[in-house]
């Protein structure tokens, strides 16, 4: 298949339009028409990954953090970056990032956290909001389920676990053509009523597009009347972080320890000194310092996230147990979310994961020194 063919399901699976303003995901390398079979998942590119990409024959590479971060002034192999996208370009290989889109979306990095904590009613912590759009259009009756089909198929009307949501009212509406018209019913220059259904339904920004060229082919009329209104809602089924409840309360050293099995970490730091056992978590993949009032709110009893800084963790103080993993440990399961979703979508497209640690970050311990 080409290459654009897997970058667009990719670009509206995950939208890029919820990816942060400072971000670069979507495609960094690549000719859309180039013919792709296989490719190599990672967290990170790096060097090491790219050469391993190119022997074992992989045309493109999908990771979570983009490569191209920083502009790019010049590309003469002095940086990491600059080398790799001479040897990627050099090599047709193609490099594609999804980074804080995957944050966020249903099934992203924080509800792939909870999961392998085997945590139960996992709810968002920080709902995504102002990504949502209400749809209002006017239908002729006897084309309302052409319509409908069109619109839902093109992926409006879905709320959570829901689809083909929408709400429709009768009424009759009245129109006037002129010479140069050709009216689905009635005559030019005169005025025609018709039975119509009003017909509501939502939408994410990003489907704008997509959605209203389908309205517009499906609808028998010439000019086709709608309405777009954008939304503040929060989407209870996306957004950054997560909470959950254990299987059984753990006390403070067993939860440690269970986090370090889950995760596979080297090294912990934590802070708070938790009265009681723990019971809710709130997790976020990534630097998950902004949302620590967010998880305190939530009634988390710990915390766990990357990146915290000094006085963030004296913020916490004794109200929670705030646990650092390690930016890579708790994001490195990024790829699984991937892989579900190109297989699902291409079940036929040969993907392979990583086996490059690409952790920047080692531990040291007393009387050995040990790589995450």
């Amino acid at each position: 298949m080409k290459l654009v063919d897997l970058t667009s399901y990719l670009d509206s699976a995950i939208p890029l339009s919820f990816q942060e303003d400072y971000d670069n995901s979507g495609l960094q390398v690549g000719l859309p028409d180039k013919n792709i079979s296989s490719a190599l998942l990672t967290l990170d590119v790096t060097e090491e990954v790219l050469d391993e990409a190119i022997a074992e024959g992989c045309d493109v590479i999908i990771s979570h953090h983009p490569v191209i971060f920083q502009p790019v002034r010049r590309i003469t192999g002095r940086s990491s970056t600059e080398r790799i996208l001479r040897k990627a370009i050099l090599n047709d290989v193609a490099i594609y990032s999804a980074h804080t889109n995957l944050d966020v979306i249903q099934g992203g990095v924080s509800k792939k956290m909870a999961e392998k904590m085997k945590l139960r009613n996992i709810r968002v912590l920080v709902p995504l909001k102002g990504k949502l759009l209400k749809l209002v259009t006017f239908i002729p009756e006897a084309s309302l389920d052409k319509v409908k089909d069109a619109i839902f198929l093109a992926g409006a009307g879905e709320i959570g676990n829901y689809d083909r949501c929408s709400f429709t009212i009768p009424g009759t509406g009245s129109y006037r053509g002129n010479e140069s018209t050709n009216p689905y019913a009635g005559k030019k220059g005169t005025v025609h009523l018709e039975k119509e259904i009003r017909f509501e339904t939502i939408l994410y920004s990003h489907l704008k597009d997509k959605v209203i060229q389908a309205l517009l082919e499906a609808h028998p009329y010439e000019e086709v009347a709608y309405d777009l209104y954008p939304l503040e809602n929060m989407n209870a089924d996306a957004g950054t972080g997560c909470t959950g409840e254990l299987l059984l309360p753990l006390g403070k050293d067993d939860f440690l320890r269970y986090v370090s099995e889950v995760f596979d970490v080297r090294g912990i730091r934590y802070s708070g000194q938790i009265k009681g056992k723990i019971k809710k978590v709130a997790l976020c993949g990534g630097a998950g310092g902004p949302l620590l009032k967010d998880a305190e709110a939530s009634g988390a009893d710990a915390y766990v996230t990357a990146d915290i800084r000094y006085h963030s963790f004296l913020e916490a103080g004794d109200k929670m147990l705030v646990v650092d993993i390690g930016h890579y440990e708790s994001e490195k399961f990024s790829t699984e979310i991937l892989s579900d979703l190109i297989i699902k979508k291409f079940p036929k497209f040969a993907v392979r994961f990583s086996e490059i640690n690409t952790n920047p970050i080692n531990y040291f311990q007393y009387g050995k020194n040990k790589n995450t």
